[in-house]
Formats: C-alpha cells, structure tokens, sequence
C-alpha cells in the first residue's frame, strides 16, 4: 500500500479547485455543485463551502446516485444497494460542476451525466475530480483535477475521507499483491494450528471410576 496524498495534499488541492472552478466561469452565478455518490457528494460540500467563503454567497448543492445508470449494473451485483439522488432545484440553465473522487474509465461520469440529462437541460456540465488514474475507456476529460496519478490496471486507487473513514488520505493498492499477502497469511495461520501440541486427554480407568465413586 502506497499513500499518494495526504490530509495536507487534499486540502490544498480542494482549495486549489475551488479558485480555478470560480476564475473558469467568471464568478458563481447560476453555479451548482452536484457530487456523485458516496465519497463524490463529501468533497462536493467541501468544494462548495471553499466557494462560498471566497465569494461570500450561497450556491447550490446536491447528491447523485449513478447506480440504476451503469452499463455494468448486473455484473456488479445482482441486488445492488441504491442510495437516493438529491437534487431538489430545476437544472434548467445552470452550469453544473459535476464532483467525483476518482476518474478512471469514465463509465461512472456517463452514467452521472445521463441521470443529470433526465432531471433537465443544464447550461454546460463541468466536471472536478480529487484524482485522475488515466486508463479512459470513454472520451470524458474532468476541467478540475486534484492531482494526476499513473497506474497500472492492477491497482485500485483508495480515496479516504473523515467523513466516512476517519482520516483524509489516498492510497494505491496492488490487487494481486494484495490476494497473495492475505493467502500467505491464512497459510501461516494454518501451520501454525497444525504445529501447537495438542491438548492431552486423561484416560479414565476401572480404578479411577471407583475413586469416584468412594
């Protein structure tokens, strides 16, 4: 496990965002922040109360669950656990800042860029990621990047937030690497159990039955 950014890291580049979204589209008005579900929706907030500090006004915000949208949803799981989307304003005209953790094939942005299209007609549709990984399997840039990582396809990129995980941080993880430490663990385990003597039973006899009986 590799940590690739901080506490320290995520903020500045939070903050970093939230200047380059407000000088991007010269100001705030018609401005919504829409994140996607479940660590998305959290920096989304983050983002929107940078913002709002620097230009001193409310903006809007909600919440998307892209679930029902994927192309893979029955190789996920075949009873997938849907959260409620949270957008209880018109889109019609507004400049939506679209907020997700990582960016990876770009299936996730489609299918949240989909279930934004059947809410309304928005003006244009940005969008802001803390991490890109690379490896696009669709035609989709994010506007907004946190920090750009290269990575193998063998390795899961981990967003932590304190919100949902105690602590600001991400990690890398090697997938296959990963498999073959907790097998070796569970191997260990089991020569281990094999090793450690086995408890002695006492035998009882004729004679020990008639001490108990005495």
């Amino acid at each position: 496990m590799k940590t690739i950014m901080g506490e320290s890291e995520i903020r500045r580049a939070l903050v970093r965002i939230s200047h380059e979204i407000i000088e991007k589209n010269k100001g705030i008005k018609n401005l919504v922040l829409i994140g996607i579900k479940r660590r998305g929706d959290f920096i989304a907030r983050r983002i929107a109360d940078r913002i709002e500090k620097s230009a001193e006004k409310k903006i809007l915000i909600g919440a998307l669950d892209i679930t029902l949208y994927r192309d893979d949803l029955q190789l996920v799981s075949e009873t997938p656990i849907i959260e409620s989307t949270d957008i209880p304003f018109d889109l019609s005209k507004k400049m939506i800042i679209l907020v997700d953790d990582v960016l990876y094939t770009g299936r996730t942005i489609r299918a949240a860029i989909e279930e934004i299209l059947d809410f309304g007609r928005p003006k244009a549709i940005q969008l802001a990621v803390l991490v890109d990984r690379g490896h696009r399997e669709l035609p989709i840039q994010a506007d907004f990047v946190g920090k750009k990582v290269p990575t193998a396809k063998s390795e899961i990129v981990d967003v932590h937030i304190k919100e949902l995980d105690e602590e600001d941080c991400v990690v890398i993880h090697h997938y296959e690497k990963a498999k073959k430490k907790a097998k070796k663990r569970k191997q260990k385990s089991r020569i281990r159990l094999k090793k450690e003597p086995k408890p002695k039973v006492k035998q009882l006899t004729m004679t020990h039955l008639k001490d108990d009986k005495s």
